[in-house]
């Protein structure tokens, strides 16, 4: 590819017109040029059209792990919530763990509910084997966490720990917080039972923290 064709990818990343930039991350991902590195990496910082952050993580995906990682993780300390959270995605698509270092408790527990929820994420694809159970823990700092779609990515992330997280959830299930102590008995209701919807499981877990246990039963 020659220069001006290297531009005029490069000016299309940056279009008005997010079915450009569409086609321009698809050509970048295509080509699999390590130079573009750099732009991309930019671009998800940027990018407000969800499909287009899609395709560009795909791009990266397609590029040497050894050049993508480090260039990733350097973004996780970013001061813009979407450059850390389009990162931690990226790097939890990609799958190498050399990257597990750099998720911090700081990212676990980020203010923005984007970063964190990437990085619950994240985490439960590059975490080592035997720091399950220090994970779960972690994670279960932020039970009661945020809406619907924050307690219910927190959860999926603690089901897919396995049985560790069955310890983790012991603290909320006592807790003086009633919203910790439904969702954390709704993260039970799936961990013993994957195919149960979440819905079901924290209206279950909410009737049960309303009347108690015994009475729920009745």
């Amino acid at each position: 590819m020659n220069h001006a064709t290297d531009t005029r990818l490069l000016e299309a990343l940056g279009a008005a017109n997010p079915s450009t930039r569409l086609q321009a991350a698809l050509a970048a991902g295509t080509r699999a040029d390590p130079g573009l590195v750099e732009a991309l990496v930019a671009r998800c910082a940027a990018e407000p059209d969800f499909f287009v952050r899609d395709m560009l993580t795909w791009a990266l995906t397609r590029l040497p792990a050894e050049l993508t990682v480090p260039r990733l993780v350097a973004e996780l300390r970013s001061g813009r919530a979407q450059a850390r959270s389009q990162a931690l995605h990226t790097l939890s698509k990609i799958g190498d763990r050399t990257a597990w270092p750099a998720l911090t408790r700081e990212l676990l527990h980020d203010r923005d509910d984007e970063v964190a929820r990437s990085a619950w994420r994240a985490a439960v694809v590059l975490v080592p084997p035997g720091e399950h159970a220090d994970l779960a823990a972690e994670l279960a700092r932020e039970l009661g966490r945020g809406d619907r779609a924050v307690q219910l990515s927190l959860s999926r992330a603690l089901v897919a720990l396995g049985d560790v997280a069955e310890g983790a959830l012991r603290a909320g299930l006592v807790s003086a917080d009633p919203v910790v102590r439904a969702h954390a008995r709704a993260t039970e209701r799936l961990l013993q039972d994957p195919e149960a919807g979440f819905d079901v499981a924290v209206d279950e877990a909410r009737r049960i923290v309303a009347l108690g246990p015994e009475r729920a039963a009745s």
